[in-house]
């Protein structure tokens, strides 16, 4: 059965990480609050975890998880290189509603979906889901939400979806930007915008300093 915690209140939050610490340690998936929309999350390193999360959602390999850090600290030891754009970026917008498509570390033993070679990071504006990840490590995170359903800006939306595919779910308030995050691509020659949330492409080419309609995907 799954359980809610308010972590509007002291005590429940403190209960609530505890629960979702456990539960992931276990191989089990929580539900967590970010600054963009609610997640589902499970320990990135732990195969058959995702492979439990793509299955709630009734999502294929073909669309990777991505993964959730709870510093800037932690992407050293996930990624290949740092690119001089990618610490440009994290400077100027993490914790916050950027995310970062780079080359991962080979020796990364994780299963994250097809996702030849690339992870997607970020590190969430939201103060419960800094504490859980700081507490267990990268997650691999998606919306919280159905595949092709709208994505859960709520903890009662993302139970109404998922259920008990879910042990714990952290209650922390309407997500703030109730949007999904601004996807930069950093793994050819060029940046690449792939998706415009709440960070504009306007803001990253302002500290890349190029010109904004080099950033947008070209037509093929």
């Amino acid at each position: 059965m799954a359980e809610m915690f308010d972590c509007s209140d002291p005590a429940q939050r403190t209960a609530g990480i505890a629960s979702a610490v456990n539960a992931l340690k276990g191989g089990r998936l929580v539900v967590m609050p970010t600054d963009t929309v609610y997640g589902i999350g499970a320990d990135a390193f732990d195969s058959d975890a995702v492979a439990a999360l793509l299955a709630a959602k009734g999502r294929g390999r073909n669309m990777p998880v991505p993964v959730l850090v709870g510093s800037w600290h932690t992407i050293q030891g996930l990624v290949y290189a740092v690119p001089s754009t990618a610490k440009e970026l994290i400077r100027a917008f993490w914790p916050g509603a950027l995310s970062l498509v780079v080359h991962q570390a080979p020796s990364l033993q994780w299963d994250l979906g097809d996702a030849q070679g690339t992870v997607m990071l970020r590190m969430p504006l939201h103060p419960v889901a800094i504490e859980l990840l700081r507490e267990v490590g990268p997650m691999a995170v998606s919306s919280a939400n159905i595949s092709g359903h709208p994505a859960a800006v709520t903890a009662a939306e993302a139970r109404e979806q998922l259920g008990d595919l879910v042990e714990v779910y952290l209650d922390g308030g309407a997500a703030q930007a109730q949007a999904a995050s601004t996807i930069v691509d950093l793994t050819g020659a060029q940046p690449r915008v792939l998706r415009e949330g709440p960070v504009t492409v306007d803001a990253i080419a302002g500290v890349l300093r190029v010109d904004a309609a080099t950033l947008r995907p070209q037509p093929d």
